[in-house]
Parts: C-alpha cells; sequence; structure tokens
C-alpha cells in the first residue's frame, strides 16, 4: 500500500464542505444543548410535581436511549405523522435534545454547588425570585460549570459522524462517500482522523486552562 497525495487534493475540496456542516451542526447543537439543559435545571427545582415528574421521565428516556436510535426516530419515524425536516436540522435537533439532558446534571451541580449564604443574602435584601436567579444564582453556577459544558462540546463533535446515518454530509459522510466512488480508502480516512485530533486535543488543552483560571 503506498500514500497518494493526488488523492489527498483530490479530496480536500470534499472535506472542508464537510467540515462547514460538522462545525454548523457542532455550533447549532450547543446552542440546543446549553439554553435546553438549562430550561430542564430550572423545571427540576420547580416546586410542582406534576411539572417535575414529566420532566425527569423524558430526560431520562432520551439520556438511556441511543442517539442513533434518536436519529433514526426522528428522520423516518416523524415524517409518518407529516412533520418533516431536512436531515441536517434533524441531526442539530437530535443532537442538541440528547445533550441538553447531560447539561441539565451540570446546571443541577453548579445552582447546587453556589453557598447558600447567596441565597439567604438575596432573601435578606428582599430580591424578586426572577432577580435571584439572574443576578445572583445563575451567574455563580454557570461560572462553576463552564469546564464541564466545555467537554460535551467536544463529545458532541466525537458523535457528529453519526448524522452521516441519516444522509448528512459531514466530515466522515464526505469522506465514505468519496472513497466509495473512488476506491481510496486510506487518505479520506486518515485525513478526516488527524481532522479531528486537530480539532478535539487543542480544545481541551483550551478547556483545561480555562477550569484552572475559573477556579482561582
Amino acid at each position: 500500500m503506498t500514500w497518494d497525495w493526488n488523492a489527498v487534493g483530490d479530496f480536500m475540496p470534499h472535506f472542508w464542505d464537510g467540515l462547514l456542516v460538522t462545525l454548523q451542526a457542532l455550533a447549532l447543537g450547543s446552542v440546543i444543548a446549553f439554553a435546553l439543559g438549562l430550561v430542564w435545571a430550572l423545571l427540576m427545582r420547580t416546586p410542582t410535581r406534576w411539572v417535575r415528574w414529566p420532566v425527569g421521565v423524558v430526560t431520562e428516556f432520551v439520556r438511556n436511549t441511543p442517539l442513533l436510535v434518536q436519529l433514526f426516530f426522528l428522520f423516518y419515524v416523524l415524517p409518518e405523522w407529516n412533520i418533516t425536516f431536512s436531515a441536517l436540522t434533524t441531526g442539530v435537533v437530535a443532537i442538541g435534545l440528547h445533550y441538553s439532558t447531560y447539561t441539565m446534571q451540570v446546571y443541577r451541580a453548579g445552582i447546587e454547588g453556589v453557598p447558600a449564604g447567596q441565597w439567604e443574602a438575596a432573601t435578606a435584601l428582599s430580591l424578586p425570585v426572577r432577580r435571584t436567579w439572574t443576578a445572583v444564582i445563575l451567574p455563580q453556577a454557570i461560572r462553576r460549570v463552564v469546564p464541564a459544558l466545555g467537554n460535551y462540546v467536544i463529545a458532541m463533535l466525537k458523535d457528529t459522524p453519526m448524522l452521516m446515518t441519516i444522509t448528512v454530509l459531514e466530515m466522515l459522510g464526505e469522506a465514505r462517500l468519496y472513497s466509495q466512488q473512488h476506491f481510496q480508502f486510506t487518505e479520506p480516512l486518515t485525513v478526516i482522523g488527524v481532522a479531528f485530533i486537530l480539532i478535539s486535543y487543542p480544545a481541551s488543552l483550551l478547556l483545561r486552562a480555562l477550569e484552572r483560571h475559573l477556579v482561582r
């Protein structure tokens, strides 16, 4: 087996297209995961049992079923109910929904980690509930959990190749299509592997530095 640099050059335009789709799915999925995870966490703290119970059931179900099953359900089953989205939109929603159940636990840990004195001070100052959350509790909680949330971004990046199963041509999808068309697998798959390393490893180092900065 010999390394074919011409194949690498031929594949690179497809790689850039796949990288753009991957980053798009990652960015939008992260926004959904972070926003919805915070909503789940806040709903789980409501005193109303009839709110906490359905949220708990839904999040446990999503967290304990494979992302691939959820992708297939959204992509193949929802159209039978006349609910259709593009393949990329379906993938973004699935990733965001799936990881929101994990970020929910991160937010909850951050909220519970806020010292009791902060709650007591807000009560002593007669701050409204909304003001207590937005000005006192959430800023401290989110600051504590930023590194953990970043770890889930890296995890989402590693799961983006699953979108290939619902026809989204992200990086691995482009590599697979190119390989099947040109009968060359080593070069495109190696490029994809190196790309994931070049993205995820520096990101992990950045998260470690950020964590050290935040815990000072």
